[in-house]
Order: C-alpha cells, then structure tokens, then sequence
C-alpha cells in the first residue's frame, strides 16, 4: 500500500455524544465546574476510528440482520494471528483463544476463577485505576511493588495468599515498555512463588522507539519514567528495550493469561469487545463454560468482530500514522515543560498517548494545582493519585487528540504551574 494522509488535525466536536470524557466531566470534577471544560482525562482518543474500519461497519449494518454471532470464525481468529505475527513477530494459537465485552471483564473473569476473597493481587504502583476497582470489588488485597523495584515485587509474590500478579503491559499510567529481562525475571518469579499471571496489553499498539532507545529522550534514565528513585543495583534487573513489544505468550508457563482488544488502538472503545490467550487447556475450558452458562456472555457483538477484523486486516498504515502523530504532540509537551520547567527533566512515556508526568520537583501541592486547573484555566487533568501508591505529585495528561487541542492543555498545565511553583 502506498503512502496515505490520514486527517488527525480537525477536530470533531464530541459534546452531546454520550461521551465519557466529555459529556461525564462532571463525575470527576464536579457538576458546577465541568461546564465548558477541556477534558484531557480518560484513555479514549479524539480521533474517528480508521476509514477502514468505518468503511466495514457500515457494510454490515447494510446487511440489515445484526444476530446472535460466533466469534470462533476463521475470518476473526485469522486476523487476530496476522497482527500478531506481523505487528509482534509473534506466532499465536487462537485454539486458545476467549472472548469477552472488556478487558476488565475478561480479567474479573480470571480473578474469580483463579482467586478467593481476601487473596493477594500484586500489581506494579502506580496502577490503572480499573486494576483498583476491580481488585476491591471482588474483595481481594491489592499488594502493589513500585514500577522498576524487582525486590518489592519479589516480597509481594512470596507473600503467603499472593496468588496472581495483575501484569499492565505496556504499563498504565506510567508508559514503560518491560524489557525482555524483566519479562523473563516476572515470569521465574512467578513460577518460583507458584503465582498465576494475567497480563493486559491492550496499549501494545503504542509503543515509541524514538523514545525507548536511540532518540532524543534516550539519555534520561528509565526509572524517571515511573518518576521513582532507582532501585538498588542488585535488585534491578536491565535490558535492551526491543523494538516490538513482546507479548506474554512469548513467557508464560504454568497458570497464565494475556488479555487485550484492538479498541484502544483503534479507537472503538463502545462497540464493545476484547480478546485473550488462556495457556493451560483445563483453564480455557473453564473460561468458556463460564462465558457461556454463568455470564451468558458466549454471542459477542458483531460490530466488534467487524471492527476488528478490518483493522487487524487493513488499519496498520493508519495505526503506524497515527503514532507518528501522537509522538509529535509528547514532543511538543516535552519541549513547552521543559523550557518553563528545566528541573523537570520530563521525557515521553515509551508507550501510548498519556503523558505521565512528575511534578513534585516543583513543590506544588496537588489539591491546589487541581483548582487552579479546574477553575482558572478550565481544563480536565487527571491527577496522579487516582492510580494509587506512587501517585502523589503527578498528573496524566491524554494527549491522543488534534494537535490543537494539545496546545491548549500543555499550555494551561503550564501556566497553573507557573502561578504556584516555588
């Protein structure tokens, strides 16, 4: 396929569309102030979803008939295996394969099968706030290992009632790409500790070479993107980043599951619809009975099937683009921080479009920088305690959106900033 421009420039108006992050401002930030306000919140983007995709859509709604659907269909899993082998360089096997509405399904899903109420779920901090809700609701301990500290994860696992580490690969809020060294070490880790994995890698899509090695940001230090200290040496563990990500398939052994959707990627987020890899035969079985009697959850909805297979099919040129474009808007934040800010030091996430970033060098108290958001600059930033230990003193800024737009929210961090820094 040649070359072809894709329009992420214009701006589409979203407002009265249901949106959660435009429409539900008010469910974080407050009725009397959400009026008006740039939403920067929530990980879905701004942009239509791939021509491609939209084309397929409207092709089956003219079919006219939207039944009950088999997702084990060769068209479905055929593309799931294509993008695997040529997105990952990774050969999968769909006689594995579940299917639920959500990630967050699939993985409440697992933790009811392979935990009790009051187990352990050891998870890096700070995490997808999901990953908390989840845990809670379904009454299990949340035991959370600093991004980057091998030790702490090492103490959690060997916790007596640790039964599953919730891996976020890449990881969310923070945008680490694992090495293939740490991989590995999570996986001995596990096996050692007899802990079953679940490794969600719906950001896969995301991942930014120029950032992990070789580009401008190359030389800032890997734990600053977690904004930890670094860890002592011996309980570090270290790696060439690879180019690709790599998916969980490529370690597991013993009790394991990888969980992801093209949604994020492609932005479809309301049709609904994720996929995952079950490795143990008894397990998968147990997960599809359960998707069939118990949940009822066995017919996905078709659009899905359909926005999938044409992405994995047909969206890689507009995926490819699109990174492009959302690398451009992390530079431009990096530029504008750090030419107000020099002591921030901040450098892109090596995955997706959410801008981690640390604040506390400046002194800035967060319940002050939240007003001075909400109410001068009318904007919506996610701040970083939301996600948990490690949060304090930063904020997740999405800048999956027109360039426009991330002008206007790098500009308002910015001079909130300048107002209260010390």
């Amino acid at each position: 396929m040649g070359h072809v421009d894709f329009d992420f420039d214009t701006a589409i108006d979203r407002t009265g569309t249901w949106s959660v992050q435009w429409d539900g401002v008010a469910d974080r930030f407050g009725a009397a102030a959400a009026h008006g306000m740039l939403p920067f919140t929530i990980s879905d983007m701004d942009f239509a979803s791939p021509p491609v995709v939209l084309d397929a859509l409207h092709r089956r709604i003219a079919h006219g008939v939207l039944g009950y659907t088999d997702w084990r269909n060769d068209d479905f899993l055929s593309a799931v295996r294509h993008w695997f082998a040529s997105r990952y360089d990774t050969a999968i096997d769909t006689d594995r394969l579940v299917y639920a509405p959500s990630v967050l399904n699939q993985l409440s899903q697992l933790l009811r099968m392979w935990t009790g109420p009051g187990d352990g779920v050891v998870v890096h901090t700070p995490t997808y706030d999901g990953f908390l809700k989840a845990i809670s609701g379904l009454g299990r301990e949340l035991r959370g290992a600093p991004v980057g500290d091998t030790a702490a994860l090492e103490r959690q696992l060997a916790r007596p009632g640790s039964k599953v580490l919730l891996l976020c690969s890449p990881h969310n809020p923070t945008g680490r790409v694992w090495t293939e060294a740490e991989l590995t070490e999570f996986a001995r880790l596990a096996e050692v500790y007899g802990v079953a994995v679940i490794s969600d890698e719906i950001h896969a899509d995301f991942l930014h070479e120029d950032f992990l090695y070789g580009g401008s940001h190359a030389d800032v230090p890997r734990d600053a993107l977690a904004g930890d200290a670094p860890a002592p040496a011996a309980s570090r563990t270290t790696g060439t980043p690879s180019p690709r990500h790599l998916p969980w398939t490529r370690f597991g052994s013993g009790r394991w599951a990888l969980v992801t959707s093209g949604s994020k990627a492609f932005n479809f987020p309301a049709l609904t619809g994720s996929y995952g890899v079950i490795g143990d035969p008894a397990d998968h079985a147990a997960f599809l009975r359960r998707m069939a009697t118990g949940e009822g959850l066995e017919s996905p909805a078709v659009l899905a099937l359909t926005a999938h297979i044409a992405a994995y099919r047909e969206g890689a040129p507009w995926l490819d683009a699109l990174n492009t474009y959302v690398e451009q808007n992390l530079l431009l934040l990096a530029d504008r921080l750090n030419t107000a800010f020099p002591q921030l030091g901040w450098r892109p996430p090596e995955a997706g479009y959410l801008a981690w970033i640390d604040l506390r060098p400046l002194g800035i108290d967060d319940d002050a920088l939240q007003r001075e958001l909400v109410e001068r600059e009318r904007v919506a930033i996610m701040r970083g305690s939301t996600y948990g230990a490690g949060g304090d003193g930063f904020v997740r800024l999405n800048v999956g959106c027109p360039r426009a737009k991330a002008e206007r929210g790098a500009d308002a961090l910015i001079r909130a900033l300048g107002r209260l820094a010390t």
